[in-house]
Protein backbone atom coordinates (compact mmCIF):
# COMPACT_ATOMS: atom_id res chain seq x y z
CA UNK A 1 0.00 0.00 0.00
CA UNK A 2 1.55 3.52 -1.06
CA UNK A 3 1.85 6.35 2.00
CA UNK A 4 -1.51 8.20 0.43
CA UNK A 5 -3.42 5.24 0.27
CA UNK A 6 -2.56 4.51 3.87
CA UNK A 7 -3.42 8.31 5.01
CA UNK A 8 -6.51 7.91 3.06
CA UNK A 9 -7.45 4.34 4.82
CA UNK A 10 -6.62 5.53 8.05
CA UNK A 11 -9.11 8.96 7.54
CA UNK A 12 -11.79 6.32 6.17
CA UNK A 13 -11.68 4.14 9.20
CA UNK A 14 -12.34 7.56 11.29
CA UNK A 15 -15.07 8.58 9.34
CA UNK A 16 -16.89 4.94 9.03
CA UNK A 17 -16.27 4.52 13.10
CA UNK A 18 -17.96 7.97 13.72
CA UNK A 19 -15.00 9.58 15.10
CA UNK A 20 -15.17 11.96 12.10
CA UNK A 21 -18.78 12.79 11.63
CA UNK A 22 -20.23 14.51 8.22
CA UNK A 23 -20.01 18.05 8.53
CA UNK A 24 -16.81 17.56 10.41
CA UNK A 25 -14.12 18.82 8.98
CA UNK A 26 -10.68 16.66 8.28
CA UNK A 27 -7.26 17.87 9.18
CA UNK A 28 -5.90 20.33 6.96
CA UNK A 29 -2.84 19.32 4.25
CA UNK A 30 -0.48 21.50 6.34
CA UNK A 31 -2.32 19.61 9.62
CA UNK A 32 -1.80 16.30 8.50
CA UNK A 33 2.01 16.99 6.76
CA UNK A 34 3.37 17.74 10.06
CA UNK A 35 1.28 14.99 12.55
CA UNK A 36 2.41 12.18 9.78
CA UNK A 37 5.27 13.24 8.36
CA UNK A 38 4.08 12.74 4.95
CA UNK A 39 4.77 15.89 2.46
CA UNK A 40 1.74 18.15 1.22
CA UNK A 41 1.20 16.52 -1.64
CA UNK A 42 0.58 13.07 -0.09
CA UNK A 43 -2.13 14.66 1.48
CA UNK A 44 -3.36 16.06 -1.44
CA UNK A 45 -3.01 12.78 -3.23
CA UNK A 46 -4.95 11.05 -0.33
CA UNK A 47 -8.01 13.75 0.16
CA UNK A 48 -8.19 13.58 -3.63
CA UNK A 49 -9.06 9.75 -3.33
CA UNK A 50 -11.28 9.91 -0.28
CA UNK A 51 -13.03 12.66 -2.43
CA UNK A 52 -13.46 10.20 -5.04
CA UNK A 53 -14.63 7.83 -2.47
CA UNK A 54 -17.58 9.91 -1.97
CA UNK A 55 -16.15 10.63 1.91
CA UNK A 56 -15.25 13.50 1.53
CA UNK A 57 -15.56 16.70 -0.50
CA UNK A 58 -13.73 20.53 -0.48
CA UNK A 59 -14.92 23.96 0.39
CA UNK A 60 -13.32 26.44 -1.66
CA UNK A 61 -10.75 28.53 1.02
CA UNK A 62 -12.25 26.41 3.76
CA UNK A 63 -10.93 22.83 3.34
CA UNK A 64 -12.06 19.27 3.12
CA UNK A 65 -15.23 18.02 5.06
CA UNK A 66 -16.83 14.56 6.08
CA UNK A 67 -19.74 14.10 3.01
CA UNK A 68 -23.26 14.39 4.19
CA UNK A 69 -24.20 11.89 2.83
CA UNK A 70 -21.88 8.86 3.36
CA UNK A 71 -21.28 5.14 1.17
CA UNK A 72 -21.81 2.56 3.01
CA UNK A 73 -18.68 1.20 4.92
CA UNK A 74 -16.78 -1.56 3.59
CA UNK A 75 -18.30 -3.91 6.33
CA UNK A 76 -22.07 -3.31 5.67
CA UNK A 77 -21.25 -3.77 1.83
CA UNK A 78 -22.74 -6.81 -0.22
CA UNK A 79 -19.92 -9.52 -0.50
CA UNK A 80 -18.09 -9.47 -4.25
CA UNK A 81 -18.99 -11.78 -7.03
CA UNK A 82 -17.86 -15.06 -7.41
CA UNK A 83 -14.72 -15.45 -10.13
CA UNK A 84 -16.40 -17.36 -13.24
CA UNK A 85 -16.39 -20.80 -14.29
CA UNK A 86 -17.01 -21.09 -18.02
CA UNK A 87 -17.32 -24.31 -20.22
CA UNK A 88 -13.38 -25.29 -21.23
CA UNK A 89 -14.12 -25.53 -24.91
CA UNK A 90 -14.48 -23.18 -27.48
CA UNK A 91 -17.58 -22.58 -29.20
CA UNK A 92 -19.60 -20.68 -31.49
CA UNK A 93 -21.45 -17.55 -31.21
CA UNK A 94 -24.99 -16.56 -31.77
CA UNK A 95 -25.77 -13.84 -29.45
CA UNK A 96 -26.86 -11.01 -31.80
CA UNK A 97 -30.84 -11.50 -31.45
CA UNK A 98 -30.68 -11.50 -27.97
CA UNK A 99 -28.69 -8.24 -27.69
CA UNK A 100 -30.76 -6.65 -30.27
CA UNK A 101 -34.16 -7.55 -28.53
CA UNK A 102 -32.26 -6.52 -24.83
CA UNK A 103 -31.16 -2.82 -26.83
CA UNK A 104 -34.05 -2.69 -28.93
CA UNK A 105 -37.26 -2.65 -25.59
CA UNK A 106 -34.74 0.17 -24.34
CA UNK A 107 -34.59 2.73 -26.58
CA UNK A 108 -37.18 4.92 -24.78
CA UNK A 109 -36.02 8.60 -24.19
CA UNK A 110 -37.58 8.51 -20.77
CA UNK A 111 -36.24 5.38 -18.85
CA UNK A 112 -33.95 5.54 -16.53
CA UNK A 113 -31.07 4.04 -18.06
CA UNK A 114 -29.01 1.79 -15.55
CA UNK A 115 -28.37 -0.57 -19.03
CA UNK A 116 -26.62 2.17 -21.15
CA UNK A 117 -23.39 1.69 -22.14
CA UNK A 118 -22.88 5.56 -21.83
CA UNK A 119 -22.56 7.81 -19.11
CA UNK A 120 -24.89 10.93 -18.59
CA UNK A 121 -24.06 13.54 -21.51
CA UNK A 122 -23.78 16.40 -18.76
CA UNK A 123 -21.18 15.04 -17.49
CA UNK A 124 -18.99 16.37 -20.35
CA UNK A 125 -17.94 19.91 -22.20
CA UNK A 126 -20.35 19.64 -25.07
CA UNK A 127 -20.74 23.18 -25.66
CA UNK A 128 -17.26 23.77 -25.62
CA UNK A 129 -16.51 20.74 -28.19
CA UNK A 130 -19.27 22.63 -30.20
CA UNK A 131 -17.30 25.81 -30.26
CA UNK A 132 -14.26 23.71 -31.27
CA UNK A 133 -16.33 21.98 -34.08
CA UNK A 134 -17.71 25.06 -35.50
CA UNK A 135 -14.06 26.42 -35.43
CA UNK A 136 -12.76 23.31 -37.66
CA UNK A 137 -16.21 23.72 -40.17
CA UNK A 138 -15.04 26.77 -40.48
CA UNK A 139 -11.19 26.34 -41.64
CA UNK A 140 -12.31 22.48 -43.85
CA UNK A 141 -10.71 22.41 -47.32
CA UNK A 142 -10.26 19.55 -49.91
CA UNK A 143 -6.78 19.47 -48.45
CA UNK A 144 -7.94 18.78 -44.80
CA UNK A 145 -10.27 15.63 -45.91
CA UNK A 146 -7.28 14.11 -47.32
CA UNK A 147 -5.43 14.55 -44.54
CA UNK A 148 -8.10 13.31 -42.40
CA UNK A 149 -7.72 9.61 -44.80
CA UNK A 150 -6.22 6.69 -43.15
CA UNK A 151 -3.74 6.97 -40.87
CA UNK A 152 -5.86 10.03 -39.87
CA UNK A 153 -5.59 14.05 -38.85
CA UNK A 154 -1.77 14.20 -38.15
CA UNK A 155 -2.31 16.95 -35.49
CA UNK A 156 -4.76 14.80 -33.76
CA UNK A 157 -2.63 11.51 -33.91
CA UNK A 158 0.30 13.51 -32.29
CA UNK A 159 -1.86 14.56 -29.24
CA UNK A 160 -3.02 11.18 -28.75
CA UNK A 161 0.84 9.49 -28.93
CA UNK A 162 1.92 12.75 -27.06
CA UNK A 163 -1.21 10.90 -24.06
CA UNK A 164 1.05 8.16 -24.20
CA UNK A 165 4.12 9.42 -23.19
CA UNK A 166 2.65 11.33 -20.64
CA UNK A 167 1.02 8.05 -18.98
CA UNK A 168 4.67 6.28 -19.54
CA UNK A 169 4.02 4.27 -22.95
CA UNK A 170 6.20 4.74 -26.06
CA UNK A 171 3.91 4.89 -28.93
CA UNK A 172 4.67 6.34 -32.25
CA UNK A 173 2.59 8.58 -33.79
CA UNK A 174 2.58 6.58 -36.86
CA UNK A 175 1.06 3.49 -35.13
CA UNK A 176 -1.88 5.17 -34.43
CA UNK A 177 -4.90 4.87 -36.92
CA UNK A 178 -8.04 6.81 -36.43
CA UNK A 179 -11.07 5.11 -36.36
CA UNK A 180 -15.09 5.72 -35.67
CA UNK A 181 -14.98 4.99 -32.37
CA UNK A 182 -13.25 2.05 -30.70
CA UNK A 183 -15.77 -0.51 -31.67
CA UNK A 184 -13.98 -0.10 -35.25
CA UNK A 185 -10.57 -0.22 -34.26
CA UNK A 186 -11.57 -3.73 -32.35
CA UNK A 187 -13.31 -4.78 -35.25
CA UNK A 188 -10.46 -4.17 -37.73
CA UNK A 189 -7.73 -5.54 -35.22
CA UNK A 190 -9.80 -8.52 -35.26
CA UNK A 191 -10.06 -9.27 -38.85
CA UNK A 192 -6.28 -8.46 -39.57
CA UNK A 193 -5.34 -11.57 -37.28
CA UNK A 194 -8.29 -14.03 -37.48
CA UNK A 195 -10.22 -15.96 -40.16
CA UNK A 196 -13.38 -17.74 -40.07
CA UNK A 197 -13.18 -20.40 -37.66
CA UNK A 198 -10.31 -19.36 -35.32
CA UNK A 199 -10.25 -19.26 -31.36
CA UNK A 200 -10.56 -16.24 -29.40
CA UNK A 201 -9.72 -15.92 -26.19
CA UNK A 202 -12.42 -13.68 -24.35
CA UNK A 203 -13.21 -13.19 -20.79
CA UNK A 204 -15.89 -14.86 -18.56
CA UNK A 205 -18.12 -12.31 -18.57
CA UNK A 206 -16.87 -9.86 -21.57
CA UNK A 207 -18.74 -7.32 -23.11
CA UNK A 208 -21.50 -8.01 -25.87
CA UNK A 209 -20.25 -6.92 -28.64
CA UNK A 210 -17.23 -8.83 -28.36
CA UNK A 211 -19.58 -11.13 -28.65
CA UNK A 212 -21.10 -9.75 -31.67
CA UNK A 213 -18.07 -9.17 -33.53
CA UNK A 214 -16.79 -12.79 -33.28
CA UNK A 215 -20.18 -13.94 -34.62
CA UNK A 216 -19.98 -11.38 -37.26
CA UNK A 217 -16.68 -13.13 -38.67
CA UNK A 218 -17.55 -16.83 -37.67
CA UNK A 219 -15.17 -17.15 -34.91
CA UNK A 220 -15.11 -19.20 -32.16
CA UNK A 221 -15.01 -17.63 -29.13
CA UNK A 222 -13.11 -19.47 -25.67
CA UNK A 223 -14.15 -17.80 -22.35
CA UNK A 224 -11.34 -17.72 -19.33
CA UNK A 225 -12.27 -17.31 -16.10
CA UNK A 226 -12.37 -13.51 -14.76
CA UNK A 227 -12.13 -12.26 -11.42
CA UNK A 228 -14.20 -9.20 -10.83
CA UNK A 229 -11.33 -7.71 -8.94
CA UNK A 230 -8.62 -8.43 -10.81
CA UNK A 231 -9.29 -9.07 -14.20
CA UNK A 232 -8.77 -12.72 -16.03
CA UNK A 233 -6.88 -15.73 -14.69
CA UNK A 234 -3.77 -16.21 -15.75
CA UNK A 235 -3.45 -19.85 -15.22
CA UNK A 236 -6.74 -20.77 -16.55
CA UNK A 237 -5.63 -18.56 -19.42
CA UNK A 238 -1.80 -20.59 -20.10
CA UNK A 239 -3.96 -23.65 -19.77
CA UNK A 240 -6.46 -22.92 -22.19
CA UNK A 241 -3.05 -21.74 -25.06
CA UNK A 242 -1.54 -24.90 -24.18
CA UNK A 243 -4.76 -27.30 -24.37
CA UNK A 244 -5.65 -25.95 -27.46
CA UNK A 245 -4.74 -28.64 -30.50
CA UNK A 246 -2.28 -27.14 -33.26
CA UNK A 247 -4.71 -27.44 -35.77
CA UNK A 248 -6.86 -24.99 -33.99
CA UNK A 249 -4.53 -22.73 -32.27
CA UNK A 250 -5.91 -19.50 -30.38
CA UNK A 251 -5.29 -16.67 -33.00
CA UNK A 252 -6.44 -13.84 -30.97
CA UNK A 253 -7.48 -12.33 -27.42
CA UNK A 254 -9.42 -9.81 -27.03
CA UNK A 255 -9.47 -8.52 -23.54
CA UNK A 256 -9.96 -5.23 -21.36
CA UNK A 257 -7.68 -5.44 -18.31
CA UNK A 258 -8.66 -1.91 -17.36
CA UNK A 259 -11.99 -1.58 -16.17
CA UNK A 260 -13.65 -4.16 -17.58
CA UNK A 261 -17.08 -4.31 -19.25
CA UNK A 262 -19.54 -5.96 -17.27
CA UNK A 263 -17.30 -6.53 -14.44
CA UNK A 264 -15.42 -3.55 -13.73
CA UNK A 265 -11.97 -5.35 -13.04
CA UNK A 266 -8.44 -4.44 -12.74
CA UNK A 267 -5.98 -5.94 -13.72
CA UNK A 268 -2.72 -5.42 -11.43
CA UNK A 269 0.36 -3.76 -13.17
CA UNK A 270 2.25 -6.90 -12.81
CA UNK A 271 -0.63 -9.36 -13.96
CA UNK A 272 -0.57 -7.36 -17.24
CA UNK A 273 2.91 -7.84 -17.28
CA UNK A 274 2.70 -11.07 -17.02
CA UNK A 275 -0.50 -11.33 -19.50
CA UNK A 276 1.77 -10.01 -22.08
CA UNK A 277 4.71 -11.91 -21.72
CA UNK A 278 2.37 -15.10 -21.71
CA UNK A 279 0.74 -14.28 -25.30
CA UNK A 280 4.12 -12.96 -26.73
CA UNK A 281 5.80 -16.49 -25.49
CA UNK A 282 2.75 -17.52 -27.69
CA UNK A 283 2.62 -15.32 -30.78
CA UNK A 284 -0.84 -14.71 -29.78
CA UNK A 285 -1.41 -11.06 -31.01
CA UNK A 286 -3.66 -8.79 -27.68
CA UNK A 287 -6.23 -6.87 -29.07
CA UNK A 288 -6.89 -4.59 -25.83
CA UNK A 289 -10.27 -2.71 -25.38
CA UNK A 290 -9.44 0.20 -23.38
CA UNK A 291 -11.79 2.67 -23.44
CA UNK A 292 -12.27 3.38 -19.69
CA UNK A 293 -8.50 3.52 -18.57
CA UNK A 294 -9.23 7.28 -18.12
CA UNK A 295 -11.70 6.91 -15.66
CA UNK A 296 -9.61 5.46 -13.08
CA UNK A 297 -10.60 6.74 -9.05
CA UNK A 298 -6.85 6.70 -7.65
CA UNK A 299 -4.53 9.48 -8.48
CA UNK A 300 -2.93 7.71 -11.37
CA UNK A 301 -4.17 6.30 -14.40
CA UNK A 302 -3.28 2.22 -14.84
CA UNK A 303 -0.39 1.33 -17.17
CA UNK A 304 -2.21 -0.43 -20.32
CA UNK A 305 -1.37 -4.08 -21.47
CA UNK A 306 0.30 -2.17 -24.12
CA UNK A 307 2.90 -0.19 -21.99
CA UNK A 308 4.47 -4.17 -21.23
CA UNK A 309 4.71 -5.04 -25.56
CA UNK A 310 8.10 -5.31 -26.65
CA UNK A 311 7.03 -7.24 -29.28
CA UNK A 312 4.33 -5.19 -31.22
CA UNK A 313 1.93 -7.60 -30.59
CA UNK A 314 -0.42 -5.34 -28.67
CA UNK A 315 -2.79 -3.68 -30.60
CA UNK A 316 -4.22 -0.83 -27.74
CA UNK A 317 -7.77 0.21 -28.95
CA UNK A 318 -9.59 3.55 -27.42
CA UNK A 319 -11.58 6.37 -28.27
CA UNK A 320 -13.05 9.87 -26.50
CA UNK A 321 -16.18 8.19 -26.45
CA UNK A 322 -16.54 7.65 -22.81
CA UNK A 323 -14.07 10.21 -21.14
CA UNK A 324 -15.13 13.37 -23.62
CA UNK A 325 -16.92 13.20 -26.73
CA UNK A 326 -19.90 10.97 -26.49
CA UNK A 327 -21.52 10.58 -30.29
CA UNK A 328 -18.02 12.18 -32.25
CA UNK A 329 -17.02 8.56 -32.95
CA UNK A 330 -13.39 9.02 -32.51
CA UNK A 331 -11.65 6.69 -31.48
CA UNK A 332 -8.17 5.22 -32.68
CA UNK A 333 -5.89 2.30 -32.28
CA UNK A 334 -2.26 1.47 -31.23
CA UNK A 335 -1.76 -1.32 -33.64
CA UNK A 336 2.08 -2.16 -33.07
CA UNK A 337 3.56 -4.79 -35.74
CA UNK A 338 0.07 -4.74 -38.09
CA UNK A 339 -0.57 -0.96 -38.18
CA UNK A 340 -0.17 -1.35 -42.08
CA UNK A 341 -2.72 -4.28 -41.89
CA UNK A 342 -5.41 -2.22 -40.07
CA UNK A 343 -4.89 0.82 -41.98
CA UNK A 344 -5.46 -0.71 -45.04
CA UNK A 345 -8.79 -2.34 -43.58
CA UNK A 346 -9.63 0.98 -42.78
CA UNK A 347 -9.26 2.55 -46.17
CA UNK A 348 -11.27 -0.79 -47.92
CA UNK A 349 -14.43 -0.24 -45.49
CA UNK A 350 -15.16 2.81 -44.27
CA UNK A 351 -12.49 5.03 -45.81
CA UNK A 352 -12.13 7.68 -42.85
CA UNK A 353 -13.55 8.92 -39.54
CA UNK A 354 -14.99 12.09 -39.99
CA UNK A 355 -13.17 15.20 -40.59
CA UNK A 356 -15.12 17.53 -38.35
CA UNK A 357 -14.61 14.92 -35.67
CA UNK A 358 -11.27 14.90 -35.81
CA UNK A 359 -10.38 18.49 -36.18
CA UNK A 360 -12.72 18.99 -33.15
CA UNK A 361 -10.79 17.32 -30.99
CA UNK A 362 -7.73 17.90 -31.92
CA UNK A 363 -8.52 21.48 -31.15
CA UNK A 364 -9.75 20.91 -28.20
CA UNK A 365 -6.86 19.05 -26.76
CA UNK A 366 -4.53 21.64 -28.24
CA UNK A 367 -5.84 24.24 -25.89
CA UNK A 368 -5.77 22.59 -22.96
CA UNK A 369 -7.67 21.37 -20.27
CA UNK A 370 -8.74 17.68 -20.75
CA UNK A 371 -7.40 17.25 -17.54
CA UNK A 372 -8.95 19.31 -15.34
CA UNK A 373 -12.58 17.68 -17.06
CA UNK A 374 -11.65 14.06 -16.39
CA UNK A 375 -10.80 15.37 -12.99
CA UNK A 376 -14.16 15.86 -12.55
CA UNK A 377 -15.86 13.32 -14.73
CA UNK A 378 -14.32 10.74 -11.91
CA UNK A 379 -15.04 12.45 -8.80
CA UNK A 380 -18.56 12.72 -10.29
CA UNK A 381 -18.38 8.95 -11.22
CA UNK A 382 -16.70 7.79 -8.10
CA UNK A 383 -19.54 9.43 -5.80
CA UNK A 384 -22.20 8.28 -8.20
CA UNK A 385 -20.55 4.80 -7.54
CA UNK A 386 -21.21 5.34 -3.83
CA UNK A 387 -24.76 6.03 -4.17
CA UNK A 388 -25.51 3.21 -6.46
CA UNK A 389 -23.71 0.62 -3.82
CA UNK A 390 -25.83 2.13 -0.91
CA UNK A 391 -28.71 1.66 -2.84
CA UNK A 392 -27.98 -2.00 -3.38
CA UNK A 393 -26.61 -2.41 0.22
CA UNK A 394 -30.08 -1.55 1.06
CA UNK A 395 -32.91 -2.46 -1.33
CA UNK A 396 -31.01 -5.99 -2.92
CA UNK A 397 -32.34 -9.10 -1.72
CA UNK A 398 -30.00 -10.84 0.96
CA UNK A 399 -28.03 -13.30 -0.87
CA UNK A 400 -26.68 -10.22 -3.39
CA UNK A 401 -23.15 -10.02 -4.67
CA UNK A 402 -21.57 -6.66 -5.98
CA UNK A 403 -18.42 -5.77 -8.06
CA UNK A 404 -16.30 -2.66 -6.40
CA UNK A 405 -14.64 -1.04 -9.14
CA UNK A 406 -11.66 1.12 -9.23
CA UNK A 407 -13.08 3.12 -11.94
CA UNK A 408 -15.37 3.08 -14.82
CA UNK A 409 -19.12 3.26 -14.38
CA UNK A 410 -20.72 -0.25 -14.58
CA UNK A 411 -21.15 -2.05 -10.92
CA UNK A 412 -21.97 -6.16 -11.32
CA UNK A 413 -24.45 -7.25 -9.36
CA UNK A 414 -25.03 -11.00 -8.70
CA UNK A 415 -28.33 -12.32 -7.67
CA UNK A 416 -29.49 -15.22 -5.96
CA UNK A 417 -29.86 -18.26 -8.51
CA UNK A 418 -33.76 -18.03 -8.55
CA UNK A 419 -33.81 -14.18 -9.99
CA UNK A 420 -33.96 -14.56 -14.06
CA UNK A 421 -32.23 -11.69 -15.09
CA UNK A 422 -34.14 -11.22 -18.30
CA UNK A 423 -37.73 -11.38 -16.66
CA UNK A 424 -36.24 -8.87 -14.02
CA UNK A 425 -35.22 -6.63 -17.17
CA UNK A 426 -38.32 -6.75 -18.64
CA UNK A 427 -40.81 -6.15 -14.94
CA UNK A 428 -38.03 -3.10 -14.98
CA UNK A 429 -38.73 -1.51 -18.37
CA UNK A 430 -42.55 -1.59 -17.15
CA UNK A 431 -41.07 0.54 -14.41
CA UNK A 432 -39.30 3.55 -16.98
CA UNK A 433 -36.12 1.48 -16.08
CA UNK A 434 -33.66 -0.12 -18.32
CA UNK A 435 -31.37 -3.07 -17.04
CA UNK A 436 -28.01 -5.14 -18.86
CA UNK A 437 -29.11 -8.51 -17.91
CA UNK A 438 -26.27 -11.23 -17.51
CA UNK A 439 -27.32 -13.48 -20.57
CA UNK A 440 -26.16 -11.29 -23.34
CA UNK A 441 -22.12 -10.82 -21.65
CA UNK A 442 -21.41 -14.82 -22.42
CA UNK A 443 -21.66 -16.90 -25.15
CA UNK A 444 -23.29 -19.10 -23.99
CA UNK A 445 -26.15 -17.41 -22.25
CA UNK A 446 -24.68 -18.00 -18.73
CA UNK A 447 -24.99 -15.40 -15.89
CA UNK A 448 -28.81 -15.53 -15.55
CA UNK A 449 -28.75 -14.54 -12.55
CA UNK A 450 -26.92 -11.29 -13.44
CA UNK A 451 -27.08 -7.67 -14.27
CA UNK A 452 -24.89 -4.81 -15.40
CA UNK A 453 -25.82 -1.70 -13.87
CA UNK A 454 -24.60 2.05 -15.07
CA UNK A 455 -24.10 4.45 -12.38
CA UNK A 456 -22.71 7.35 -14.29
CA UNK A 457 -25.88 9.28 -15.07
CA UNK A 458 -25.91 11.60 -11.92
CA UNK A 459 -29.64 12.33 -11.29
CA UNK A 460 -29.39 11.33 -8.33
CA UNK A 461 -33.53 11.19 -7.18
CA UNK A 462 -34.29 9.53 -9.68
CA UNK A 463 -31.33 6.98 -10.16
CA UNK A 464 -31.54 5.73 -6.25
CA UNK A 465 -35.80 5.48 -6.94
CA UNK A 466 -34.81 3.87 -9.55
CA UNK A 467 -32.37 1.05 -7.51
CA UNK A 468 -34.92 0.76 -5.27
CA UNK A 469 -37.60 -0.05 -7.56
CA UNK A 470 -35.19 -2.83 -9.04
CA UNK A 471 -34.12 -4.49 -5.66
CA UNK A 472 -37.88 -4.14 -4.85
CA UNK A 473 -38.62 -6.67 -7.88
CA UNK A 474 -35.41 -8.70 -7.45
CA UNK A 475 -36.52 -9.53 -3.93
CA UNK A 476 -39.57 -10.71 -5.21
CA UNK A 477 -38.56 -13.00 -7.95
CA UNK A 478 -36.23 -14.24 -5.13
CA UNK A 479 -38.81 -15.13 -3.20
CA UNK A 480 -40.20 -18.75 -2.97
CA UNK A 481 -43.81 -18.98 -4.36
CA UNK A 482 -46.71 -20.54 -2.45
CA UNK A 483 -45.93 -24.07 -2.27
CA UNK A 484 -42.48 -23.78 -3.04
Amino acid sequence: MKRYERHADAIAQLIHSGALRPGDRVPSVREASRTRGISPSTVFEAYYLLEAQGLIHARPRSGYYVSAQLPVAPGARPAEPLPSRPAPKSTGVAISELVFEVLGLARERDLVPLGSAFPGLELFPLDRLARCMASGMRKLDPWSIVQSLPPGDERLRQQIALRYGLHGSAVDAEQIIVTNGAMEALNLCLEAVTRPGDVVVVESPTFYAALQALERLNLQALEIATHPRDGIDLNALAEALARQPPHQPVKACWLMPSFQNPLGSLMPEEKKRELVALLARHGVPLIEDDVYGELHFAPQRPPPAKAFDGQGLVMHCSSFSKSLAPGYRVGWVAAGRFATAVQRLKLMTTLSAATPSQQALSEYLAQGGYDRHLRQLRRSLAQQQAVALAAVARHFPPGTRVSRPEGGYFLWVELPARVDALQLHRQALQHGISLAPGQIFSADRRFAHCVRINYGHPAQSRFEAALATVGALATALASPGPGA
